[in-house]
């Protein structure tokens, strides 16, 4: 059976809940393998809409497994919240969703500094989430990050929150205390527990078992941490690259790449843009597109098809198959622009 992957082939928002849960019917395992809960897949099935922050989409299919990886990160309040939410409409998580032992957490301060920061930032702000995943993926990147795996060991984690407090003390002063987060996590540890195991091994697993595997990209290459529109990117390798670090899954077993991109283009929050509309145009597409964030609920900046990025996108994934998602939305136009070209200081690139 297939590992497949889909990746996002513009900014995010492309329509990859659909195409995720389009393909999550056959499939036996999906797994999600970065970002956090900054992301949002909206997946419709029937007459009910569902948004899903953490959790693979193919949650909403019974007797599909559901995989977490190492590459995500946690914020255990979001996920119990998404837990109880599917949980109340019918469906069944507990026994169809694992949660790699080595992931890392989300806490409380970095939720309160990835605010502060992008206040602080004013007009040349990056346009986060402020749900705090940079800073956690600062945090790991530093090597002060609490993993899920820590939660179990009182005097490991009370050691790792003290030495988070004691290099971020004038961050954290006064705005925090250790105890109270402390019991917090521990909490949090009983919790989760029944979902905590080693996914590294259970994917692998899978595939040599000749499982179908599904890993589902979150955002899009183009808010890639390494190959994004740097600075205004994401903190997260949201590439099929990806997949790899993110899960521990080799290369090699990875049989096909799907990207998915819309027939025109949109973006939320700021960051280059070249085939942005400044047009009521952008307005009509926006309304007729209902391009607001499923996360935030901000409004999609929106452009013509850029086949440039995509090209660029399409090379550093090894994408072999191409979705086309909301052609309908601009069905009442005349003509439709494509951008195949950038004109820069007197020549044109198109790659």
């Amino acid at each position: 059976m297939p590992v497949l992957v889909v990746v996002g082939v513009q900014w995010g928002d492309e329509g990859k809940g659909k195409i995720i849960d389009l393909l999550s019917e056959k499939a036996d395992m999906i797994v999600r393998y970065q970002g956090g809960n900054n992301a949002g897949h909206t997946v419709v099935i029937g007459s009910e809409q569902f948004i899903l922050h953490l959790i693979p989409s193919g949650i909403l299919h019974p007797g599909k497994l559901c995989v977490i990886g190492n590459g995500v990160v946690i914020n255990p309040v979001a996920l119990f919240e998404e837990i109880e939410k599917l949980e109340s409409r019918g469906i069944e998580v507990g026994n169809r969703l694992r949660i790699a032992d080595n992931a890392h957490l989300i806490l409380p301060y970095h939720t309160f500094m990835d605010e502060e920061k992008e206040i602080l930032r004013g007009e040349k702000g990056i346009g986060t989430t402020r749900r705090g995943i940079g800073p956690a993926y600062s945090d790991k990147a530093g090597r002060i990050g609490v993993r899920v795996v820590d939660l179990f060991e009182e005097d490991i984690l009370y050691e790792r929150l003290k030495s988070v407090f004691l290099e971020k003390r004038e961050f954290l002063e006064r705005r925090f205390d250790l105890e109270a987060i402390f019991k917090e996590c521990l909490v949090w540890a009983e919790k989760i527990n029944k979902y905590v195991t080693r996914t590294d091994l259970l994917i692998d697993k899978a595939i040599e078992d000749g499982e179908y595997v599904l890993f589902e990209g979150a955002q899009g290459t183009l808010l890639d941490i390494d190959h994004g529109t740097y600075p205004f990117v994401t903190s997260s390798n949201a590439t099929a690259g990806g997949v790899c670090t993110g899960t521990g899954v080799a290369p090699t077993k990875i049989d096909r790449v799907i990207g998915v991109a819309k027939a025109y283009t949109t973006r939320v929050g700021a960051g280059p843009f070249p085939t942005e509309l400044k047009t009521e145009m952008a307005e009509a597409v926006r309304i007729k597109g209902r391009e607001y964030g499923a996360t935030t609920g901000r409004p999609r900046r929106c452009g013509w098809f850029d086949v440039v990025g995509v090209r660029y996108v399409v090379r550093i994934n090894g994408i072999k198959t191409l979705v086309i998602t909301k052609l309908d939305v601009l069905n009442d136009l005349e003509t439709i622009d494509i951008c195949v070209g950038y004109r820069y200081k007197g020549r044109i690139i198109d790659e």
